[in-house]
């Protein structure tokens, strides 16, 4: 019997959705689960008040325990010296990594950043972390992440938010300063982890 029109239509349509919705999964994290946000400056909340810091918003977003571990100043190499112990302490479901501004500001070599992004990622995973990776962008005109961000999540196959912050700081309205957003920013950086957490299975739809 040969397929239908129709059929072959449904079908392309389905593996179109597919190919757009290729977000590497993630486990759904329970209701009472603790959700570690952890890096800089950008996760702290630096330019707006902590109740209006990213992981406050994705916390009232999400209805979970988001902990802000957010380190003012931050390079990456002290983000891995200080994982271990956090991890061990607050036993997250999920780790959302924001990290590596600092070092690009400081034009730190960037495979040395990469290495310290694996080495966190390891650290997560070792102890049955989930990991979400947020790509930062280079401190320039064209406010594009490095390619290392999408290298690493295709290495460890992690959903990666690469769109947000280049859109937010790219838009003086959205920003305290040159390099951070202001409530509004970080709303909607909120908003857009909300939507990929989605996406890969970690909240339900």
């Amino acid at each position: 019997m040969k397929p239908s029109i129709l059929g072959i239509i449904l079908l392309l349509v389905c593996l179109v959705a597919n190919a757009c919705n290729n977000v590497p999964p993630l486990p759904l994290i329970p209701s009472e689960a603790k959700i570690l946000a952890f890096g800089d400056s950008l996760t702290y909340g630096t330019g707006t008040a902590e109740t209006e810091s990213y992981p406050a918003v994705l916390s009232r977003l999400t209805g979970r325990n988001v902990i802000n571990s957010g380190v003012p100043g931050e390079v990456s190499s002290a983000g891995v010296e200080r994982l271990a112990e956090l991890l061990d302490r607050e036993k997250p479901a999920l780790m959302i990594l924001c990290h590596g501004g600092n070092d690009l500001l400081g034009r730190h070599d960037q495979q040395q950043l990469a290495a310290n992004l694996r080495a966190m990622i390891r650290l997560a995973r070792d102890r049955g972390v989930a990991v979400l990776l947020v790509a930062v962008p280079s401190p320039d005109l064209l406010l594009k992440p490095p390619k290392l961000y999408d290298e690493v999540a295709q290495e460890f196959r992690l959903p990666i938010e690469r769109k947000i912050l280049p859109r937010i700081l790219g838009k003086s309205s959205l920003k305290s300063d040159y390099i951070h957003p202001n409530a509004a920013g970080y709303k909607m950086f909120a908003e857009a982890l909300a939507e990929l957490m989605k996406k890969s299975g970690a909240l339900p739809r």
